[in-house]
C-alpha cells in the first residue's frame, strides 16, 4: 500500500516544508489539486456533498498551476511522487497537457501520475469557451491524444475534437504518464476500467470504497483489460481507518491510501508544526504497520 497526503487547502508558505517532511517520514506521493479560477458566482452541482456545494471554498483559497507546483516539489525532492487529485482534463487541449506532463515527468525521472476527472463546474469551461456538454467524449480522446505524444516518434491524429499532422513532441518521459480517472459516477468507473491506467478517489465512506472497488473489477472483467496494471487510490470520509481496514482495502485491490486534507481532519489554517504532529502520528501508527 502506498500513502499520499493531500495538498488541497494547504497554506501555500507551508507546502515546500510539507513536500520535504512527507518525504522524510515515508509517504510514497503528495496530491495536489485543480481549477483555473473560482468565479464569485456560480450555480454548477458539485457532485460530492449533500448540499451539492464545494467544501471550503473561499476568496482565498489557493488553486496554483498544477504543473509548476509540481515541477518545483520534484526538484526539492528525490523519491516523492506527485499525482493531481484532480486536473479537468477535457478543459485543456491535449497537446499542451501532454507537453507538461511529459516535461514534469521527464525531469522528474517518471515521478508522476496524471489524475484526471471530467470537471463538475461549468462557469470555467464557459469562461475558456470550451463546450460542457460534450465534455466526456472529449476527455476520452485527451486520453487518446496525450498516450499517443507520450510515446515518442512522430505520432499523428484525426479525431472529432482535435486534428494534427504529424507530429513529435519532446522530451518524453521515462515511460508514458499514467492516467488515472477520478469520480464515483457510472461514466468515470466505465471510463477507469475501460481506458485508465487506475482510479482515484474523490472520497467516500468505507463501505462505499469497497463498493467501488468491486464495481471496478467487475467492469475490468467485462472490458477485458484485468490482465494490466491498475492503480486505485482511495480516500476514506466519515470515520477513522484502522490498519486491519487497510489491509483489507489493500485485498480488495487499492494500491494507494490518501491522507486527507488538513482542514477537514485538523482544523483551517493550521501551522506548519500541527501539521508535522499529524504526519508523525500518521507515519507511526499508519504508514509503519502496513
Amino acid at each position: 500500500m502506498q500513502f499520499w497526503q493531500s495538498l488541497f487547502l494547504c497554506e501555500g508558505d507551508q507546502v515546500f516544508d510539507l513536500a520535504r517532511f512527507c518525504e522524510g517520514v515515508g509517504f510514497h506521493g503528495v496530491l495536489p489539486s485543480d481549477h483555473v479560477v473560482h468565479p464569485e458566482k456560480q450555480e454548477s452541482t458539485y457532485l460530492y456533498s449533500a448540499d451539492h456545494k464545494p467544501p471550503s471554498f473561499e476568496d482565498d483559497t489557493l488553486w496554483p498551476d498544477c504543473w509548476s507546483l509540481i515541477g518545483a516539489l520534484a526538484a526539492i525532492t528525490e523519491k516523492l511522487h506527485f499525482c493531481t487529485n484532480v486536473f479537468i482534463l477535457p478543459l485543456r487541449h491535449p497537446i499542451e497537457v501532454a507537453k507538461a506532463t511529459s516535461s514534469v515527468a521527464y525531469f522528474s525521472n517518471g515521478r508522476l501520475l496524471l489524475g484526471a476527472g471530467a470537471g463538475w463546474m461549468k462557469e470555467e469551461f464557459d469562461m475558456l469557451g470550451v463546450d460542457f456538454a460534450s465534455r466526456g467524449k472529449r476527455y476520452n480522446e485527451c486520453i487518446e491524444v496525450i498516450r499517443k505524444l507520450h510515446g515518442g516518434g512522430f505520432v499523428e491524429h484525426h479525431g472529432r475534437f482535435f486534428d494534427f499532422p504529424r507530429i513529435i513532441m519532446t522530451p518524453t518521459p521515462p515511460k508514458p504518464v499514467p492516467i488515472l480517472i477520478g469520480g464515483i459516477s457510472e461514466p468515470a468507473l466505465r471510463r477507469a476500467a475501460r481506458l485508465g491506467d487506475g482510479w482515484i478517489s474523490p472520497g467516500q465512506t468505507i463501505g462505499g470504497t469497497f463498493e467501488t472497488l468491486q464495481t471496478l473489477d467487475r467492469l475490468r472483467r467485462e472490458y477485458g483489460t484485468r490482465n494490466r496494471e491498475f492503480n486505485a487510490i482511495v480516500a476514506i470520509f466519515g470515520a477513522p481507518v484502522t490498519v486491519d481496514d487497510l489491509r483489507r482495502l489493500e485485498d480488495a485491490g487499492a494500491t494507494g491510501f490518501v491522507s486527507v486534507p488538513f482542514a477537514l481532519t485538523v482544523a483551517p489554517n493550521t501551522t506548519f508544526e500541527q501539521k508535522r504532529t499529524v504526519l508523525e502520528r500518521f507515519a507511526d501508527e499508519v504508514i509503519a504497520k502496513v
